[in-house]
């Protein structure tokens, strides 16, 4: 399974609006979990078995709590069973069709 979420603090009293110090404590969650994992300006992907990965969500999602009156969870989930290894092979799939459209 592939997942990518975002979660962000909010009512933080930040005159900015910054969330970066709340998304650091996520993605630090998300890196100590040790599954495979891309971050984004945007997103983090996780990759792993259901239960693995919502838990990594979960505490990521706690780790963001502190930071503000209320937190945001965006997440879109890829389930596709069988298969591992999509979070770098999904874009080699991607990059080889652009390659041919471009021949």
């Amino acid at each position: 399974m592939l997942v990518a979420f975002s979660v962000a603090p909010s009512g933080t009293g930040n005159v900015d609006g910054s969330v970066h110090d709340a998304v650091a404590a996520a993605v630090r969650v998300v890196r100590e979990s040790g599954l495979p994992h891309r971050t984004t300006s945007m997103f983090t992907e996780i990759e792993g078995e259901w239960d693995a990965v919502f838990d990594v969500v979960k505490r990521a999602t706690d780790a963001v709590m502190p930071f503000g009156s209320r937190v945001s969870l965006v997440l879109k989930a890829d389930i596709r069973p069988g298969y591992t290894g999509e979070l770098d092979a999904k874009i080699e799939r991607l990059e080889a069709a652009i390659d041919e459209a471009d021949v």
